[in-house]
């Protein structure tokens, strides 16, 4: 073991900040779900409703990357994307995912795992039109995930449509569109000092969710 891995090896933090009972979490995961991230918002933690996507490929290797959040109810999660990009591919092939966030600020993470499935195309429309004009120009420049020679094609894309929209409205490309991620599980877990992390998990069975408390 070199120096720089001994080093990584001790880098370590005791979490002492809150804790996580079963006498005070929400019978809903939803509800507590909303309590947790309406408190990262109040502690202006820095994107909030940034989380990780977990997918998985046709080649039955997982892929993860940072998506955000556009919205939540009792329905479940939605994010919006490149339908062609890989992660679209990858829900294509099997639409089982995972996300997380990371509220490091808080000592906390929420992890959520179900199925996902295209919104309707007006749901996405009404999202699109409410997006930064620039933005909604580089939802057509960018085939995401494709191998391009440089920079420059995006660039010299994304000049020639700002000129094609310099008036008007940018429609929405038809491989653009959300998503929603209706879970099956919640997991809530708290730092607690010594490692005894407190960790609660919901697990949805005959529409009833159920709580249990897993160990750190």
């Amino acid at each position: 073991m070199n120096d720089h891995d001994f080093n990584i090896a001790n880098l370590r933090k005791n979490y002492e900040l809150k804790a996580l009972s079963e006498s005070e979490i929400s019978e809903n995961p939803f509800a507590q779900f909303a309590i947790w991230f309406n408190e990262a918002i109040e502690c202006l933690i820095d994107e909030p409703n940034a989380m990780a996507l977990a997918t998985v490929g046709s080649d039955g290797f997982p892929h993860n990357r940072i998506v955000l959040l556009k919205g939540f109810s009792s329905e479940g999660l939605s994010f919006f994307t490149n339908y062609n990009s890989l992660k679209g591919q990858n829900l294509e092939h099997n639409n089982k995912a995972a996300v997380l966030f990371f509220y490091k600020e808080m000592e906390r993470q929420i992890r959520i795992s179900g199925t996902v499935q295209k919104i309707s195309e007006a749901n996405s429309e009404e999202y699109f039109a409410s997006r930064p004009k620039d933005s909604r120009i580089a939802a057509w420049v960018s085939e995401q995930s494709s191998i391009i020679p440089g920079r420059y094609i995006l660039e010299e894309r994304f000049n020639e449509l700002s000129k094609t929209y310099a008036t008007g409205e940018v429609p929405k490309p038809p491989h653009w569109g959300g998503y929603i991620l209706r879970p099956q599980s919640f997991e809530f877990w708290q730092g607690r000092a010594n490692r005894l992390h407190d960790r609660l998990l919901y697990r949805l069975k005959d529409n009833i969710w159920h709580c249990v408390r897993l160990a750190p």
